[in-house]
């Protein structure tokens, strides 16, 4: 039987052995070299003149490497040429390997923050972006047929196969050093803790920091498949270590990447992580404030209205997306946009890639640390006093199988209220989105693959947060 691939938000993700087979790799792979080979005989593709490279990644799961050769050896077979990148690999420099050296596209064999079990194939397109929905639909497709025509692959004998290799840190190295202010770092010498998950951020963050001048304490470095048997996330829970340590005067700051180090999490002074919501408003902040840079901001649904705050404070335009960098990126590629973000721990900014970039973030943090000379913390409640307090939250509300139509149904037909509130405006980009009065706000997303809605709300104030909680588990109830 087999296997329906299909590519969300960020690319192709399956449970290792059950649908994340090395003949399923090979049916996508052979997807992508369809649709590849199509763009490249249009003459009005930009692909149509581009050398035939593909540049191949892997993070640090199980069998990555193995995978990651399965690609390069059925892309090989399509007349392509692979590159694969010489160790693991975050997936930001993966990106920025596409645009340097003007490649077709790259393919990273990742499931970003997803639990060791679960393994991924992301495509990413000759801009270094994820492929948007029309890409992977003609992927979808083209794999589907392959399916239904019971194509087959067979590989060469074990260990027989030769695949070009290149070490992709030089290049992004020079990238960064031309976004980040290293002079401001190594003026501030900053004692930093550094949380990597057991991912591919090993040798980039810890490396780029003492070269800055920072002294720095490295957690997790070491390979583990298993990730230690957790996420490799950077959230709080991901992060506690770090913060611990932090709080105990070891370190100044906190930062930490998720395993393919796309994903950001950050500890200000006093041991406490920080939001990715709040980390996008400071970002925002500082490179407009600090550095004057001019462009507009980019947000998802989801991703909190400090954002907005913050914007309309230093007149910066403002831009809400659908969930998913990939729409954030397109964005960033057809406008200047200073820095874009979203409430999930991915951000890129003005002259980098339309890719998160957990490296770039922390760095960004640092950077903003060094050059104002006070903490993260003190800077937020600046903003607390200028615009007030946001707090907010994600839930995960489980429903009835049965019940996801009708709720949507509901959604749909519009709100009057949301607990002790007034709906004021519904935005439909993604699932919905209710604006409430007090500058309050909730959204839905239904989860494609669960019985659960995702519910996102921002309150004013921590007792209202609470209120606005419980309304939203009584609303998805029928």
């Amino acid at each position: 039987m087999n296997t329906t691939i299909k590519f969300g938000t960020s690319g192709w993700r399956g449970l290792i052995a059950r649908d994340f087979t090395f003949d399923n790799v090979y049916v996508a792979t052979q997807g992508i070299a369809n649709y590849l080979a199509a763009e490249r005989q249009n003459p009005d593709s930009p692909l149509s003149s581009r050398k035939p490279q593909i540049v191949i990644g892997y993070d640090t799961r199980f069998l990555g490497r193995d995978f990651a050769l399965a690609v390069a050896e059925v892309l090989a077979a399509n007349g392509l040429t692979p590159i694969l990148c010489n160790r693991d690999t975050p997936t930001p420099v993966i990106s920025h390997t596409i645009r340097h050296r003007k490649l077709l596209g790259g393919i990273n064999l990742t499931a970003s923050h997803n639990p060791a079990e679960y393994q991924g194939l992301k495509f990413s397109n000759y801009k270094g972006a994820p492929a948007p929905p029309e890409t992977t639909r003609q992927i979808e497709e083209a794999i589907a047929r392959l399916q239904q025509n019971a194509w087959t692959f067979r590989p060469a004998p074990i260990g027989s196969f030769n695949c070009k290799t290149l070490d992709p840190q030089p290049d992004y190295f020079a990238q960064i050093r031309r976004l980040i202010d290293f002079k401001a770092l190594r003026k501030a010498r900053l004692k930093v803790a550094v949380e990597f998950r057991y991912g591919t951020g090993r040798g980039y963050l810890d490396t780029l920091l003492k070269e800055a001048g920072a002294q720095v304490t490295v957690f997790h470095d070491e390979l583990n498949p298993l990730f230690g048997g957790h996420h490799p996330e950077a959230d709080a829970a991901g992060m506690a270590e770090v913060s611990a340590f932090v709080r105990r005067g070891h370190a100044q700051l906190g930062l930490g990447l998720d395993g393919d180090a796309d994903r950001f999490g950050i500890v200000d002074k006093s041991g406490q992580w920080l939001t990715p919501n709040q980390v996008l408003a400071l970002a925002l902040y500082h490179l407009k404030k600090n550095r004057g840079w001019d462009g507009a901001v980019v947000r998802t649904v989801p991703t909190s209205h400090q954002v907005d705050a913050v914007a309309q404070w230093l007149g910066v335009k403002l831009h809400e997306t659908p969930v998913g960098f990939k729409y954030i990126g397109a964005l960033m590629e057809s406008e200047p946009i200073i820095v874009g973000g979203e409430e999930s721990g991915g951000l890129s900014v003005k002259g980098h890639v339309p890719e998160k970039d957990g490296i770039l973030a922390c760095l960004l943090m640092a950077e903003l640390v060094a050059v104002e000379g006070r903490s993260l913390g003190q800077i937020l409640k600046m903003f607390d006093r200028q615009f007030g307090e946001f707090h907010t939250t994600r839930i995960n509300i489980r429903i009835q199988p049965d019940s996801r139509e009708a709720l949507l149904k509901k959604l749909g037909s519009g709100l009057d209220k949301i607990g002790n509130r007034r709906v004021e405006k519904t935005i439909t980009l993604d699932g919905y989105k209710f604006l409430l009065s007090d500058g309050e706000w909730v959204a839905f997303r239904p989860s494609g693959t669960e019985p659960l809605f995702r519910c996102y709300i921002e309150a004013r104030s921590a007792a209202q947060q609470k209120r606005l909680e419980t309304a939203c588990r009584a609303l998805l109830k029928l």
